[in-house]
């Protein structure tokens, strides 16, 4: 089955009116008097009462709390809000209406840059929404402008998962994104919080992070996420990084001990790969050229998928 496109929630919520078509003129002739009928006019099409845009007090605005982006670029909203003061506000925000006031559901830069040049009002447009909505609108509309980082966009998968009881397939379908997407962005999270911080500031690639998830001792962790840094390692270079120190445990502070040999990083390296290409959790065995590949489902349906991917037909 198709997923739907990214943003066709987005679309929903933005309002739109269909195309209607313009009929051509219409000629009616005679053999004997050939007349001519005057085109009829063009139906207008009707008016969608949510695409009315209303200008309200720019202190009646307020921020979303299940805005998934948290990170905003200073100098970014520096340049917007200088447009801004040349242009004017060119789309509205979206908004929904909550406790007397305005709740952002679309266009918090557009508000934070109106807020740097002090404009007393904003248009807005009003639409009625719940909060897994504008949580769903929300995230498809940093996704389609590539605005979220990766811990922000893995944030935005786990509140769908825990806060409305979502599955990984069922957020993949909401977003437009491959449910391998969306649980590898959420394993991100599994990562130490000055990993991700890491990765919130640009300074280590989704690609390092995934590597250094082969390693499950925090210490070990952050080692390797400083050397990545520190000495420019590429995606290659940390895998032979990670693997020497899957052999070395923390005994306290300033000590390490070695540690049972662990997954080569190689093989770590492929059975990511492998869970990447299933969309699901996979467990590679490997020594001396033999070994088991074990996929796990947790559905009927994901069966399917899984068998679909491997081009085995069930019936």
């Amino acid at each position: 089955m198709a997923k739907p496109a990214l943003g066709r929630g987005l679309g929903a919520l933005m309002g739109g009116t269909p195309v209607i078509a313009r009929p051509e003129a219409i000629s009616v002739a005679t053999p004997t008097a050939p007349t001519s009928v005057a085109p009829l006019p063009t139906p207008q099409p009707p008016t969608d009462p949510r695409d009315r845009v209303q200008r309200v007090k720019l202190d009646r605005v307020r921020p979303c709390p299940f805005q998934p982006r948290k990170d905003f670029s200073a100098e970014a909203l520096r340049e917007l809000a200088d447009s801004i003061k040349e242009q004017g506000i060119v789309q509205p925000l979206i908004v929904r209406e909550r406790d007397g006031f305005f709740e952002l559901i679309a266009g918090e830069r557009r508000w934070r840059a109106s807020q740097l040049i002090g404009l007393a009002e904003v248009p807005v447009i009003v639409r009625d929404a719940d909060d897994r909505a504008v949580l769903e609108m929300a995230l498809i509309e940093n996704l389609q402008r590539e605005n979220l980082n990766p811990i922000e966009e893995a944030q935005g998968y786990a509140q769908l998962v825990a806060q409305f009881q979502l599955t990984q397939e069922e957020v993949a379908v909401k977003v437009g994104k491959s449910r391998a997407v969306v649980a590898n962005a959420l394993r991100l999270l599994k990562l130490s919080p000055a990993i991700q911080t890491f990765l919130r500031e640009g300074r280590l690639s989704v690609g390092h992070a995934k590597v250094i998830l082969g390693l499950t001792a925090e210490p070990n962790q952050k080692l390797a996420a400083e050397r990545v840094i520190k000495d420019g390692l590429n995606v290659r270079q940390t895998e032979g990084l990670v693997a020497k120190l899957q052999h070395r445990v923390p005994r306290g502070p300033g000590k390490t001990g070695i540690a049972p040999p662990q997954t080569d990083a190689h093989v770590a390296d492929l059975e990511n790969r492998i869970r990447e290409r299933v969309g699901t959790k996979v467990h590679l065995r490997y020594a001396a050229g033999k070994g088991s590949v074990e996929i796990s489902f947790y559905s009927d349906d994901e069966l399917e998928r899984v068998l679909q991917i491997l081009g085995v037909n069930a019936e």
